[in-house]
């Protein structure tokens, strides 16, 4: 079993698109939406959900009014101004428990936050699964970290021979824990200067943690100067070029009706995806 992981060091690339295409065309595999900030994976995939459960990461400080003495030395002494009136702000509070340490009647206890929900679904392509972080939320890293492990236990579980995780956008904690320990990654981009800057920032994450990196370039004729300087750079590398897609309005159409494009047309831009899954299943085989 082998995990690949599409990555794109800026948002609004098409990575998502990509993935929701290779859930179409890969066989035996299980999907995994490591964008937990900002999941959208399940618009393409329309998933049933058939196992919810809550995610608990961070503790938050929980005054017990009945023990409170009012003394005010927890609020005095709070570095993040969390408490006020002997009342503890959620959002405000990052869960030190300094607090609850220099109590003097130990009236603060530390309780864990619910930070969000993870989902095991049913789609069209397969099983999926994906989680959605609460609002004003952190710990991402931990989430996503959460979300790969059960996709790998029901790959092992089921025999299935891939895990396609669709990875969070930029070079941060969320994607250095979607990227830890998978066996490549597919970096999409685009012929722009930020899409070149952020493809170098996350093939030097890639590099740094021993993970083979491929790379598609999408869009790729609206800029051939800079499609060109993408090609450079991989080639002075040795990083493959796996795909390079055109544009075409009707990824667009496609997405409005819900659809992947692989199974909305057999144009250019399909055939390019397909493709490029071939090259990724090629790469993969490669890696031990």
């Amino acid at each position: 079993m082998k995990e690949i992981i599409i990555l794109s060091g800026k948002g609004g690339t098409g990575k998502t698109s990509i993935v929701g295409s290779f859930a179409a065309v890969a066989e035996n595999k299980v999907m995994a939406d490591c964008d937990v900030d900002a999941a959208d994976l399940h618009l393409l995939l329309l998933p049933e959900k058939i196992e919810v459960a809550d995610f608990y990461s961070g503790q938050t400080a929980v005054i017990d009014k009945e023990k409170c003495i009012e003394c005010g030395l927890c609020q005095t002494l709070c570095r993040f101004d969390a408490i006020d009136d002997f009342t503890v702000n959620d959002i405000s509070c990052e869960g030190c428990g300094f607090c609850s340490h220099v109590c003097p009647v130990d009236a603060i206890t530390m309780n864990e936050c619910r930070a969000g929900k993870r989902y095991i679904s049913e789609t069209k392509y397969g099983t999926m699964v994906h989680a959605k972080l609460g609002i004003a939320q952190e710990n991402s890293g931990k989430l996503v970290a959460f979300v790969r492990k059960k996709a790998r236990e029901f790959a092992e579980n089921n025999a299935l021979d891939y895990i396609i995780s669709d990875g969070p956008p930029g070079t941060g904690c969320p994607v250095i824990s979607s990227i830890s320990g998978a066996n490549c990654a597919l970096i999409v981009t685009e012929p722009t200067l930020s899409g070149i800057h952020d493809m170098e920032r996350v093939l030097e994450v890639c590099s740094h943690f021993n993970v083979p990196a491929i790379v598609c370039i999408n869009k790729y004729d609206l800029n051939q100067e800079n499609t060109e300087k993408i090609k450079k750079y991989c080639t002075e590398r040795n990083i493959e070029v796996a795909a390079m897609i055109p544009f075409d309005n009707t990824v667009t159409e496609a997405m409005i009706k819900g659809k992947t494009i692989v199974e909305y047309t057999d144009g250019k831009v399909a055939e390019e995806i397909k493709n490029c899954w071939q090259k990724v299943k090629n790469k993969l085989a490669e890696v031990k």
